[in-house]
């Protein structure tokens, strides 16, 4: 892999790789919205340089790119700069949806340019450069979504991105199995902590609330622009994945109107035992 990377997108998960990947002796650009986001992370040692202007002088200088953006500016910013990579480049991602970008951009871009999904599985309720921190990575999981029209080099590239920053699993998907997946253990997390949040006015309970509340609605401290953008790019799945969830909330629901212990007893030794495949090891 060549020692000089590019980082577009300085947010949380793109300081977080450009932090890493400048810790494992890599050569870090970064094009960022504000100039105030290059300052700082040059500032602390993130990136070697950076700048907010997208030429093509920079970004043909490197034939390693990682995009680190919101889906739809994802797909905006590489349909305009399309045309400034160099043959034999090859782009990655750490967007959460797979199916409506990775066809699109393998499609548009010119021969000899090629995009291989990637979905860093790690991320904190802070944004921003400034909140940047390879150790979000630690023992967290990626996944490399490729198609037929990626090579075995682009692969590698991926899952070699997946190594240095030290994910705990690097797994293959289809964009397919990664949007089913990514529906049930994400966005439905997503959507019942927000419901949580706002199906009353909860805001006195907190000087009374135990762990099991605010650790349910953790991730309710959501970024609204990003996650309505994830939600309705995989709408279809998405939806499927909340009536399931529905219909096994309102069996429960009867279950306990109906007081049969027995039954509940059984929901809950099956969900003590599914839990316990996620349970982190020391």
């Amino acid at each position: 892999m060549s020692k000089k990377i590019l980082i577009v997108g300085l947010g949380l998960i793109g300081g977080s790789y450009a932090m890493g990947l400048k810790k494992k002796g890599y050569e870090v650009y970064a094009i960022a919205r504000r100039q105030d986001s290059i300052d700082y992370a040059i500032k602390n040692e993130i990136i070697d340089g950076g700048q907010t202007d997208v030429t093509k002088e920079l970004v043909s200088s490197f034939d390693r790119v990682v995009i680190s953006v919101y889906p739809k500016v994802l797909l905006s910013w590489l349909e305009e700069y399309k045309d400034f990579f160099k043959e034999g480049t090859i782009i990655t991602d750490v967007t959460g949806i797979k199916c409506e970008v990775v066809y699109k951009i393998q499609d548009m871009l010119p021969s000899g340019v090629e995009f291989i999904g990637a979905h860093p599985m790690a991320g904190r309720e802070v944004y921003g450069v400034e909140n940047a921190n390879d150790a979000i990575f630690k023992n967290a999981n990626y996944i490399v979504t490729p198609t037929d029209k990626n090579t075995a080099e682009a692969i590698d590239f991926a899952k070699e991105i997946g190594a240095l920053l030290e994910f705990k699993n690097i797994s293959i998907l289809s964009p397919e199995e990664h949007d089913r997946m990514i529906a049930f253990l994400s966005q439905l997390t997503h959507c019942i902590a927000v419901s949580l949040m706002t199906c009353k006015d909860n805001t006195h309970l907190h000087e009374y609330t135990g762990d099991s509340f605010r650790d349910l609605t953790r991730i309710a401290n959501i970024n609204e622009n990003m996650w309505s953008e994830l939600f309705l790019m995989n709408k279809d799945v998405l939806v499927k994945e909340m009536d399931c969830f529905l219909d096994e909330f309102k069996n429960l629901r009867d279950l306990i109107n109906n007081e049969d212990v027995e039954a509940i007893k059984d929901k809950m030794r099956l969900s003590s035992t599914r839990r316990s495949y996620f349970n982190k090891k020391a």
